[in-house]
């Protein structure tokens, strides 16, 4: 079997944009789902966060709908508001050359009214929390009469969350004549269970795509004391360059703290954690998956839902309280097959949770002094991408296609030159190549999107 998406039955505006950004050849669990999903056939996928199981359901989503009937035809559930939102931002991506695909993010922490009035507009798909998506159904604001696939995303957290009644609730109200796809990262009796209930002639496709044995390379460096850190991150940043690396930290304190420290030293860096607030969290994820941000600092519970393609390194400034937490941790790089590095400091009276840590990684570990990396290196990554804002979003209907479209009659860039697109209530961020980014604010703030003009500039 080829594991090109050219081999595949794609529209061709899909064929086109996958070419564009870069998709050509699949990840295990796409070559094995996809051409089942393209068959309309229900699946049970086993799938891990990283493993290209989002491109893999959403390309089936896309490349069966109707995009003439604006009523919900896809409803995807998740079982978190940032795992729902991450889904929406690479369904807008893999769709951005189909004109007016519209999709719809429905989760808690959101009001109601606002909601309701962007499903007084339709919707083609729906990405939400299963407890607000019940609750929209009840109302009458969410219709099912037309949804032809259901996908059940990270369905083992699903129930582990409480979601069961929720999802079978829903599941009642839908059309028997309908496409079910059920992703897992493990498959316990109660995945199989759920399967039994909402699936018919289902198709299991198993891949074991956590990072393999090896993928990660992974280094502890002894300090003489916890204040030597700083100095310590330094030294490694200048000897191994990551591109992006997310830097764990114990305390919120701690994380700002270590962030202005960076900067102060000409790093990109931002920091993450309980009390910032939505809108900022959201602009430092997405300039940090845009690769227009190197480095981001984060508390566990900030980072919690956090999903970043091709993550070159991760480094515990702080170790975690148990081994467990730190092959979570470090599991966010070396994803898909590809190579991550992942860092630890500890100091002596942390030798207990080294030896944790031990007994669960045995592979590929290296357990140095911080002295072994040697002085006068200097980090000299640079992201490749800038991140612009437009000052229009979903209030607006403006669409991905919309900014494309722009971008180059417009702007006079190429489709080449334009990363993720992220369309929010009333603002739009885009990931620009750093070379182009001028000259996209300057032909956008001059001309019009949808025949309208709207503040354009640099994201900082």
């Amino acid at each position: 079997m080829s594991n090109e998406f050219l081999e595949l039955k794609l529209r061709s505006e899909l064929a086109t944009n996958l070419s564009e950004i870069g998709f050509n050849e699949m990840t295990p669990i796409q070559a094995g789902s996809l051409p089942t999903i393209l068959s309309g056939k229900d699946i049970v996928g086993q799938a891990k966060t990283g493993s290209g199981k989002t491109a893999a359901f959403g390309l089936g989503i896309l490349n069966s709908l109707d995009i003439k009937n604006i009523d919900t035809q896809a409803l995807i559930l998740c079982p978190t508001r940032e795992l729902a939102e991450q889904v929406s931002t690479e369904l807008r991506k893999l769709a951005r050359m189909m004109s007016n695909v519209k999709i719809l993010t429905i989760t808690g922490g959101v009001g109601y009214h606002h909601q309701e009035s962007s499903l007084d507009h339709g919707a083609h798909i729906i990405v939400g929390t299963p407890g607000r998506v019940a609750k929209l159904i009840g109302s009458k604001y969410i219709l099912l009469d037309y949804i032809k696939t259901l996908v059940l995303d990270e369905a083992d957290r699903l129930l582990d969350m409480g979601f069961f009644d929720e999802i079978m609730g829903i599941e009642r109200q839908l059309s028997l004549d309908r496409q079910t796809m059920l992703f897992s990262a493990t498959f316990p009796d109660e995945i199989l269970d759920l399967s039994k209930r909402i699936q018919k002639d289902v198709e299991q496709i198993i891949v074991d795509s956590q990072h393999e044995e090896g993928n990660i390379e992974q280094y502890f460096y002894e300090l003489g004391s916890h204040k030597d850190k700083n100095d310590a991150l330094l030294k490694v940043l200048g000897k191994y360059n990551p591109a992006r690396i997310i830097i764990f930290c114990k305390t919120k304190v701690i994380t700002d703290n270590l962030s202005t420290f960076l900067q102060k030293n000409n790093i990109l860096a931002a920091s993450i954690h309980g009390d910032i607030d939505q809108n900022d969290r959201t602009k430092i994820l997405t300039r940090f998956s845009n690769q227009s941000l190197s480095i981001l600092v984060a508390t566990d519970v900030a980072a919690r839902g956090i999903d970043i393609k091709d993550l070159d390194a991760v480094l515990n400034y702080d170790l975690p309280t148990d081994g467990e937490d730190y092959v979570h941790r470090i599991g966010r790089t070396g994803r898909a097959g590809k190579k991550g590095l992942a860092f630890s400091f500890f100091v002596a009276a942390e030798q207990y949770k080294i030896d944790q840590i031990q007994e669960l990684v045995m592979d590929n570990c290296t357990i140095s002094s911080i002295d072994s990396v040697g002085d006068g290196l200097v980090y000299s990554a640079t992201p490749p991408m800038d991140t612009i804002f437009i000052s229009g979003g979903k209030k607006d209907k403006i669409r991905p296609g919309d900014i494309l479209g722009a971008l180059v009659k417009e702007a006079l860039l190429e489709p080449s030159d334009v990363g993720d697109i992220t369309i929010l209530s009333i603002v739009t961020y885009v990931a620009i190549k750093k070379e182009s980014s001028h000259q996209a604010i300057t032909k956008l703030s001059e001309g019009r999107i949808k025949n309208r003009h709207f503040r354009v500039g640099l994201v900082t």
